[in-house]
């Protein structure tokens, strides 16, 4: 359902347009007004550049806890130049001489608790703030970076998770994507609210998460500044921006909240087929939530991406975006129910580690299974036994682990239809009732916060009283074909559900 920039991180380098600008302290910066007595600590240390994933090691960094980013942005989308002023607000949970932060474009100044303060770029995304004056654990930072650049020339071996299109851009990637328009601590596990004002040329459309505050403002010289607010916590990742010429449809939900769909005017004879699936994210979520609980999130809604953006869809937090291959033969409710089922499997409920993975696209592609047993399309049986007969004993596919992938095979099609074959053996090993308690139980248990696949796994053996221990280790982390449990093993060749079809249409661009 994304696209994951995989390549090593010792590998990278960086090539950006202009150069990053080095501040340097001011000790008459104090900020005016009251006075606040701080505690010293005697030997501040440096927080560390990553939070240790065992994937991406350097992603996020340590010593301090994010609430909230406010993203103040100009852009231009003539030339694709973004600027803007982010300010962060968080907590240090250890005694801080210095602290990194995840981003690539050029900054001009830095500003921590009112203080200029010093800044370096060290490796390939980290930069490195220097406080003026040493943080105390547990008091609060107000970090103030401005910054500019042109995200699309802002390259990471080449790459970059801005995509510029023919009238806009879209910030829209995973596992990384804040690096190229907001400083962040980018890492799920430091989850944070967001505010997103960005200002453009009057005409242009700039779409993100959660509610618009306010209606666009005007500004001078004939632009309008567009605000949006997620009052709910969530990973950087999962933070966007599409920008450029949209026509919004707004609505509302069975639950009272306000919908927000959006579809790129650039579609041409996809847009019917776009609208036909992602106006039913109403109806989907709706349905989703009384199997997994309580929609998580403040507004509901997605985005249908311009035609030259993407190749992928992605959750973004309460308004997936999806690529224009989606609807390349027609309406395909299944990547609108994928996506929106990752509300709760992957938004609310985050990896720990970028090695759950399971733990999102596992349970979004069986939320597709479910959709269709619900629909009359095909059972779960019927494409746990399809899905399995798909793939020869001998194809490399059964040698991608579900429950640890590797870095570069974090988005396999394994991971996707395995993924869901691996729930559906649970489903069976546990039966319906403790299954479908299992899964509101998991999202409850988690809500806006982090989970393991030992934690679900604890979860579904308490739940059930059963050991899962088999069915974890076969279907997760045993290669190989497993051998499904013996009362649901077919001799024959199985029968096409209806759904197959667009199911599988959808995973050819969800899995990489």
């Amino acid at each position: 359902m994304r696209r994951v920039f995989t390549a090593a991180i010792a590998a990278l380098t960086v090539t950006t347009a202009g150069t990053l600008v080095t501040g340097t302290p001011g000790q008459a910066d104090a900020r005016p007004g009251k006075s606040r007595s701080v505690a010293v600590s005697a030997a501040p240390k440096p927080g560390s550049p990553g939070l240790g994933d065992p994937y991406f090691p350097d992603y996020g960094n340590g010593g301090y806890d994010v609430d909230h980013y406010d993203v103040r942005l100009r852009y231009e989308p003539a030339t694709d130049r973004l600027s803007g002023t982010t300010t962060i607000l968080a907590t240090a949970t250890q005694d801080l001489s210095r602290f990194n932060l995840d981003f690539l474009l050029d900054v001009e100044s830095v500003r921590v608790n009112g203080w200029t303060a010093r800044f370096d770029r060290e490796g390939v995304h980290e930069l490195v703030v220097t406080a003026p004056r040493g943080l105390t654990t547990g008091q609060p930072m107000t970090v103030v970076v401005t910054y500019s650049g042109v995200p699309s020339e802002t390259l990471v071996d080449g790459y970059s998770g801005w995509t510029r299109t023919v009238d806009g851009a879209l910030a829209v990637n995973e596992p990384e994507s804040a690096w190229w328009w907001f400083p962040s601590n980018d890492h799920p596990l430091d989850k944070a609210t967001w505010d997103i004002s960005v200002s453009v040329p009057d005409g242009v459309e700039v779409i993100s998460n959660g509610v618009q505050p306010r209606p666009p403002l005007a500004e001078a010289g004939n632009r309008m500044r567009w605000g949006w607010r997620s009052t709910k916590p969530g990973a950087t990742y999962l933070a966007f921006l599409a920008i450029g010429q949209y026509d919004i449809v707004t609505d509302t939900a069975p639950n009272g909240q306000q919908v927000i769909n959006a579809y790129s005017t650039t579609l041409g004879d996809r847009k019917p087929a776009a609208r036909a699936s992602i106006e039913r994210t109403a109806e989907v979520v709706d349905w989703a939530s009384g199997i997994f609980g309580p929609y998580p999130f403040e507004a509901q809604g997605g985005v249908a991406a311009p035609i030259d953006s993407l190749g992928f869809a992605l959750e973004t937090q309460t308004r997936p975006v999806y690529g224009p291959g989606f609807w390349r033969r027609g309406s395909n409710p299944y990547v609108v129910v994928h996506e929106n089922a990752h509300q709760w499997f992957g938004d609310s409920v985050s990896v720990a580690n970028w090695s759950n993975i399971w733990l999102n696209e596992g349970f979004a592609s069986y939320a597709e299974w479910l959709w269709s047993e619900a629909q009359g399309e095909g059972t779960a049986q019927e494409l746990f036994d399809f899905t399995y007969a798909d793939y020869p004993a001998d194809d490399a596919f059964w040698q991608v682990l579900p429950g640890n992938p590797g870095a570069g095979a974090v988005f396999d099609g394994a991971v996707y239809d395995r993924g869901a074959m691996a729930l559906h053996q649970i489903r069976l090993a546990v039966g319906d009732d403790a299954f479908f308690r299992i899964l509101p139980a998991w999202t409850a248990a988690h809500r806006y916060g982090n989970g393991t696949i030992a934690e679900f796994q604890a979860l579904a053996e308490q739940i059930s009283g059963l050991d899962l221990d088999p069915v974890f280790t076969t279907w997760l982390f045993t290669p190989g074909r497993p051998t499904p449990a013996a009362a649901t093993r077919t001799t024959t060749a199985p029968a096409q559900p209806k759904s197959w079809t667009q199911i599988r249409a959808a995973h050819q661009l969800l899995a990489r």
